[in-house]
């Protein structure tokens, strides 16, 4: 579910200045020549995963929507572009009326992509969609980072819950998008109350060291926190010493103990000797948290060990490592004119080194085995062959400059669990290796 389904309001800013000068100087010139209305089709797409990545994971798609319907021009904004000199007043009194126009196919939210998948196609006159091109690649590069390192913890998680505790390790916005991200691909709870107002994110939080440090003794703590959350909540055991404290606990709360945390020490042994001494004190069904600077990694390691759930921040919300996808907005098709009957001509960039890119407006579709399970990104120009025509993975997101593809952030989130779920099995490896399907091009 997400804020939509609520009928809540959710405010968000003009997003017409998250753009580079760029995009504004090249509109200002096209008008100028008469191209500036000429269909054109630009792609989203990355040449290379982050390193050692064997998939990535298409997030930020709903925000993305957001973004396009709130591009808007108002008096500031455009008194600012005046001003400081960075168009002209025919550029102004164009930016003044801009509303997206056109048509946005995409991959959807929670999806699977591999290097040169065309995870968005953006179509319209030239001068709406160039616009577009840096805070569609903000929202996708950053938002698309976080849900692959999500997943891949999910992944190493095996069932085992997620909470996305990273607000405090990133400015306070990306927080927001980064809980976002991390639901999508595949956490189940957030610490950050403003993803939870927003986008409907279960919320969780209890106490931190200082709540214990504030009180004349641990037992005192744990006594006020239990008289006013209840026996069901979580108590943070590492303060001191945490034989004793989960001792108390148990005296404390009984058997009915939601949870205890332990956020420090060697988490392999100590989640044994408090799973061993919750047992022996009757609290059988009190559940280990472990937090503590975690990633897919430290995840992975704690398999065999007796936790119940990870609280993940820092690695979470830096993309453990890979902070951005890489991803690149190019224009792959043109009109040779202004009419709206000129075909389209592919386009492409040739240089040097591994910045080319192929030309024409693409589709793409995901070829099975005979069990089902994926072996092949095809991606082409033209016809779509027979047998993959109901394997089609770009849907319809904006038709005629009207989003038709916003869903529950849900979704998004069980989409992401097939589409992990289809992959080879060698795709959950957490060990350095190439993208787990080829993408071969038709």
């Amino acid at each position: 579910m997400n804020v939509a389904d609520l009928g809540l309001p959710v405010d968000v800013p003009s997003t017409a200045l998250f753009t580079d000068q760029y995009e504004f100087t090249m509109l200002q010139a096209a008008l100028h020549s008469g191209t500036a209305e000429r269909r054109s089709v630009f792609e989203v797409f990355t040449r290379r995963l982050p390193g050692g990545r064997r998939y990535g994971v298409v997030a930020g798609t709903g925000r993305v929507l957001d973004a396009v319907e709130n591009f808007r021009f108002d008096e500031g904004v455009l008194r600012f572009l005046h001003d400081a000199g960075i168009v002209d007043e025919r550029t102004l009194d164009w930016l003044a009326g801009y509303r997206f126009s056109g048509d946005i196919w995409g991959y959807p939210e929670g999806e699977v992509y591999f290097p040169g998948s065309p995870i968005l196609r953006v179509e319209g006159s030239f001068a709406e969609c160039v616009l577009l091109e840096t805070v569609i690649l903000s929202v996708l590069n950053h938002d698309s980072a976080i849900a692959a390192a999500a997943s891949r913890m999910s992944a190493a998680a095996g069932g085992r819950r997620l909470i996305e505790m990273g607000a405090r390790r990133t400015h306070e916005l990306s927080a927001v998008a980064a809980s976002r991200a991390a639901y999508v691909g595949g956490f189940d709870s957030t610490s950050d109350l403003a993803a939870g107002f927003r986008y409907a994110i279960p919320t969780v939080g209890t106490s931190a060291h200082a709540f214990t440090l504030l009180h004349d003794s641990e037992r005192g703590a744990f006594q006020a926190q239990v008289d006013s959350l209840g026996r069901g909540t979580t108590l943070l055991v590492d303060t001191y010493d945490v034989a004793e404290a989960v001792r108390t606990a148990v005296e404390i709360a009984g058997p009915e103990l939601g949870a205890v945390r332990i956020d420090s020490g060697d988490l392999l042994l100590v989640a044994h000797r408090v799973r061993r001494q919750l047992d022996e004190l009757g609290a059988v069904d009190t559940r280990i948290v472990v937090t503590s600077d975690l990633d897919e990694y430290a995840i992975a390691s704690l398999a065999a060990a007796p936790v119940d759930a990870y609280g993940v921040g820092t690695q979470l919300v830096t993309g453990s490592g890979h902070p951005t996808c890489s991803m690149v907005y190019k224009l792959v098709a043109r009109a040779r004119s202004a009419d709206p009957g000129a075909p389209l001509e592919p386009v492409a960039k040739k240089s040097l080194g591994a910045k080319t890119s192929i030309g024409g407006r693409k589709w793409a579709a995901r070829r099975l085995d005979e069990h089902g399970v994926a072996e092949a990104e095809v991606v082409g120009i033209g016809e779509v062959p027979a047998e993959l025509a109901d394997r089609q993975l770009l849907v319809r997101l904006v038709e005629g400059g009207e989003v038709v593809g916003r869903e529950p952030l849900d979704a998004a989130r069980d989409r992401h669990i097939a589409a992990r779920s289809a992959l080879p099995m060698s795709a959950i490896q957490l060990s350095r290796g190439e993208p787990v399907l080829p993408t071969e091009y038709v």
